[in-house]
């Protein structure tokens, strides 16, 4: 009996061992995947808020819970087993699917920039006056859990590119770290940008005037900040999207358009003291140019058909 037990403690510390290993593989593997999907991110928590405003200020946080349930379901019931099948069975599919979604980023970015020029706004607002609350929220929260879906997909596509070489067990738990933590990530972001006003508010009745001031800053500063978002979220969409189809395209050795952007950003990184800064922002800005030209095609073809069948 006690040598028994002596080999029993004996194979159970072996096996803590190989699940020690494993949890640092799985770590390490989403930490890898995750930090490559950062722009995604960023794009991801850009765009998201203005799902959530022109609700009432109780309504705010439970739309953001609603958006981040929703986002949850896409990457762990939908985009994980699809990701993990690709893996298995067809892992030269992934740099196409990447490229597929990184042009449907482009074209929504460029759509939105089309928007700043010709504005249609109008439509929309006056179909969103015709349903009620509970209606427009629900079409709200069904419209940002979709465009979710395209951002979660990049999110997984990027982060199974990473982990592809691993075990299947390590790549599900990598991808299904990444998938909870970067949801978690994203809505908190989200939930404090749409609830600073709030606070703003909070603060501004505060007894002590140093508070107050802050306070009162803070909710003038929103304004401009979620225009200012609505920017950057516009820039990450062109710059991600772009990015992956220039990293596409050198993945199929199709050239000249990756070398010209890694040449730029050559070029740009010889700068002096800020060189990785410089560089950085060259591949940035020549990924978007790429974006914003596939984008404008995209769009181009799109809206040039529907007025061909109305010629007919």
């Amino acid at each position: 009996m006690p040598s028994g037990l002596v080999a029993l403690l004996d194979d159970v510390a072996g096996i803590a061992k190989i699940a020690a290993a494993s949890v640092d593989d799985i770590g390490a593997a989403a930490g890898k995947a995750g930090t490559k999907a950062v722009g995604v991110v960023v794009d991801d928590a850009a765009v998201t808020p203005g799902y959530a405003m022109g609700f009432t200020p109780d309504r705010e946080l439970p739309i953001v819970a609603k958006i981040a349930v929703g986002s949850l379901r896409n990457k762990l019931l939908f985009l994980l087993p699809g990701a993990l099948a690709l893996s298995a069975f067809a892992p030269w599919a992934v740099t196409p699917i990447l490229m597929l979604g990184g042009a449907y980023l482009a074209f929504e970015a460029t759509e939105k920039i089309i928007e700043m020029f010709v504005p249609h706004g109008d439509e929309v607002a006056t179909d969103e006056l015709a349903l009620s609350g509970p209606e427009l929220e629900k079409q709200k929260v069904a419209g940002a859990i979709r465009t979710d879906l395209i951002l979660s997909a990049e999110i997984m596509a990027i982060a199974l590119a990473d982990v592809s070489g691993m075990s299947l067990p390590i790549q599900a738990a990598a991808l299904a770290l990444v998938g909870v933590v970067i949801t978690i990530l994203v809505y908190g972001v989200v939930a404090l940008i749409v609830k600073m006003d709030d606070i703003g508010l909070h603060m501004a009745k505060s007894p002590r005037a140093p508070t107050r001031k802050f306070g009162r800053g803070l909710v003038k500063a929103m304004p401009v900040a979620m225009s200012s978002l609505a920017y950057i979220g516009t820039a990450a969409m062109l710059w991600v999207g772009g990015g992956i189809i220039v990293h596409g395209l050198h993945h199929f050795h199709l050239t000249p358009i990756p070398a010209w952007v890694e040449g730029a950003s050559h070029f740009a990184g010889q700068v002096p003291g800020i060189g990785a800064v410089t560089g950085w922002l060259a591949t940035a800005i020549g990924s978007a140019i790429v974006g914003l030209i596939v984008g404008g095609v995209i769009a181009g073809v799109l809206h040039f058909i529907p007025r061909k069948k109305a010629a007919h």
